[in-house]
């Protein structure tokens, strides 16, 4: 899950060195908290957040088929 998470952010962002990405995985929920530079931010929000919609439309599609709930917090 984090893997593929971070294939996109990774194609998203400039600045490759400042990607984490943190997961806690409850029972049937995961948090991944997503941290890129401050330059890239807006790059990975995207206009009126759709790229971050999208991300995590794609997540909680992968997410859906492990029968987890997952959520995405982008932190500058």
């Amino acid at each position: 899950m984090k893997d593929i998470l971070e294939t996109i952010i990774l194609n998203l962002v400039e600045d490759k060195e400042a990607v984490s990405i943190t997961e806690k995985e409850e029972e049937k929920s995961i948090v991944l908290e997503v941290k890129v530079a401050e330059s890239d931010m807006g790059k990975v929000i995207g206009k009126q957040g759709r790229v971050a919609k999208s991300i995590r439309t794609v997540m909680k599609s992968i997410a859906g088929k492990e029968h987890k709930k997952i959520s995405i917090e982008f932190i500058g």
